[in-house]
């Protein structure tokens, strides 16, 4: 695998699958300080509620607590693949109101850039039909 100037072989990563299933484990008890922390100042981040992206930490941070008073989500890891610089991860995202009204259940691929060992570049693939 060849690596580009400035971007982390993922190969070079101790432990990927730990790395994202702590990501993911963070983000889904609210610990959002940890999940920025591992993302570069400049993040681009894909906006799963209205579409588009934020840019930075403050606008990731922003997003989710705007996210979070919204609805109740819940996203969970199943396979985590490295290749071309790029973490392809599918997920099982489970997302229900305030009310306890299930919003969706589906399964999802997130892809995910890395610039010395943070993400850089988050992006919500196609829903995966079952």
């Amino acid at each position: 695998m060849r690596t580009l100037p400035g971007i982390l072989n993922i190969n070079e990563m101790p432990d990927l699958n730990s790395f994202f299933q702590n990501l993911y484990k963070n983000f889904n008890d609210r610990k959002i300080d940890l999940v920025i922390s591992n993302m570069t100042d400049n993040v681009k981040w894909a906006n799963g509620m209205d579409g588009g992206y934020v840019y930075g930490h403050d606008a990731v941070k922003d997003y989710w607590t705007r996210q979070f008073t919204i609805v109740s989500s819940k996203v969970s890891p199943l396979e985590i693949e490295a290749g071309n610089e790029i973490v392809k991860i599918k997920v099982h995202q489970v997302v229900h109101d305030w009310n306890g009204n299930l919003l969706a259940d589906e399964f999802v691929y997130h892809f995910f850039h890395l610039q010395g060992n943070k993400i850089a570049v988050f992006e919500i693939g196609e829903k995966i039909k079952n």
